[in-house]
């Protein structure tokens, strides 16, 4: 008898292992695939973010005006991209490993399915199966792209954002059909290759969730990379042949490339987990929805990660995992993530946490703009990244910190130094931070100080906060 057994070995299933043994829980950890880590380490963010730092890095070279003056020009194929990549996803498994080894966490391969509330059969590629005890169990069983059932995703000129890693060729043209974050990611990427790429956005603007100006400027710079974005349009068919894929959309417009990636949607995995036997129901997306304390609806159950939708982000299923396993442990209170920053591994990067200008509008509270323009930052133009921003809205009569917006470089990283002062307690969160705290210079985190003295410059002048 497990004290909690855990179904999948994503960031989310890890976290809940990991805080359950360190606490003298006897755990396992159930994985479909034959190595640890999930979909984050082999297929979603481990792989796509290596692509995008090596593009990013190509990129910066082929631009630099001491590179062309001896005639370097970088030309990568996909599939040599992917083979980057290996050397990473196997340090990462190795480390997984270890750490289930020393903190004596059983692991059990196959695929994992409920017999009742507190039995699980584990059934391997073999056909064998082991049934496991548990008082608590945690879903932790990811997601994986939508496929309407409309599409050949068979076909070998059809990708989904899992398969396109798989893909061995360098097309001409490819077609991007889905502009969430992992849509212009891609887009991004392709891009940076030097491919021609058409974003199919299905909405009005790209990643609504954004700040307006953070959108546009996405918009600007991916147009700018040679991206074609075309906004509110549907797919009305796909017909893919042995020469390319034609997409056809409800508009009347077709649109042929060599190749299709369909980053439209995702699906929680749990057809598998026989949730009929316990009388749990997913919705429609395949998701579970849970409580404030990651409970479904009978208390010993839990689901974390992506499984249960937003945020749907390797740092928030981290912390969802280890608020699980606490309460499973008998902890009274954990906390509930719904405070995360966001992060966008476009190229430029984006990053953002609280609140935008529309909902601050919306809401009418009376706020001010502090903005540092990385083309005017130091190490910006030591560096050759010019391109992006750090924006600071806050309060224009406590001056207390409302959202922080970065696009740019190292904006994932920047986003951090504005969280944590957002985080102070009452008193400690306002802009006046950035001015009476001395940065090194010259650093990236020094324009936190210029977006303040520019927002505190906005301030009416007969406010007395205004003074510097």
């Amino acid at each position: 008898m497990y004290d909690v057994i855990i179904i999948g070995s994503g960031p989310a299933g890890e976290s809940a292992a990991m805080n359950a043994a360190k606490h003298g829980l006897k755990a396992a950890v159930i994985e479909d695939q034959p190595l640890l880590g999930g979909a984050c380490t082999h297929k979603g963010t481990i792989p796509s973010k290596i692509l995008r730092e090596l593009v990013r890095q190509t990129m910066r070279i082929t631009t630099s005006s001491i590179f062309q003056k001896v005639g370097y020009t970088g030309r990568l194929a996909f599939a040599d991209l992917k083979k980057s990549t290996e050397a990473i996803i196997h340090d990462q498994v190795y480390l997984r490993t270890k750490y289930y080894t020393k903190n004596h966490i059983d692991v059990y391969h196959g695929v994992a399915a409920f017999k009742n509330y507190n039995t699980i059969i584990v059934e391997d590629g073999d056909g064998g199966k082991e049934t496991l005890e548990g008082k608590h169990v945690v879903i932790a069983t990811g997601c994986r792209p939508y496929h309407p059932e409309d599409i050949d995703f068979s076909h070998p000129r059809v990708y989904d954002s899992d398969t396109i890693l798989d893909m061995a060729h360098t097309p001409q043209k490819i077609i991007v059909y889905g502009a969430g974050i992992i849509g212009c990611e891609y887009a991004s990427i392709f891009s940076g290759l030097g491919l021609k790429v058409d974003l199919i956005n299905t909405r009005d603007r790209l990643l609504e969730f954004l700040d307006d100006e953070i959108s546009d400027a996405l918009t600007y710079h991916l147009r700018g990379h040679g991206v074609l974005v075309r906004h509110r349009e549907t797919y009305q068919s796909v017909v893919a042949s042995d020469d390319g894929v034609t997409l056809e959309l409800e508009s009347g417009k077709c649109i042929y490339a060599d190749a299709l990636l369909w980053c439209n949607g995702r699906t929680g995995n749990t057809d598998k987990l026989g949730l009929s036997n316990i009388g749990l129901e997913a919705d429609h997306r395949g998701q579970l929805a849970v409580n404030k304390h990651y409970q479904t609806v009978h208390d010993h159950i839990y689901a974390v990660g992506d499984v249960i939708g937003w945020p749907s982000l390797a740092s928030a299923a981290y912390d969802q995992g280890r608020s699980a396993a606490a309460l499973a442990r008998g902890k009274q209170h954990c906390r509930y993530v719904d405070d995360v920053a966001t992060g966008i591994y476009t190229i430029p990067e984006i990053s953002s946490v609280g609140k935008t200008e529309r909902e601050l509008t919306q809401e009418k509270i009376p706020y001010e703009v502090g903005r540092a323009l990385f083309k005017d930052i130091a190490r910006a133009q030591i560096r050759g990244e010019k391109v992006g921003m750090l924006k600071i809205l806050f309060h224009a009569e406590t001056l207390e910190i409302l959202g922080v917006h970065c696009f740019g470089a190292d904006a994932t990283e920047i986003i951090h130094i504005g969280q944590a002062i957002m985080k102070q307690e009452v008193g400690g969160n306002t802009i006046r931070y950035f001015v009476t705290t001395t940065f090194n210079y010259p650093t990236m985190a020094e324009a936190y100080r210029v977006a303040a003295l520019n927002g505190l410059n906005r301030l009416h002048p007969k406010n007395p906060l205004s003074h510097q």
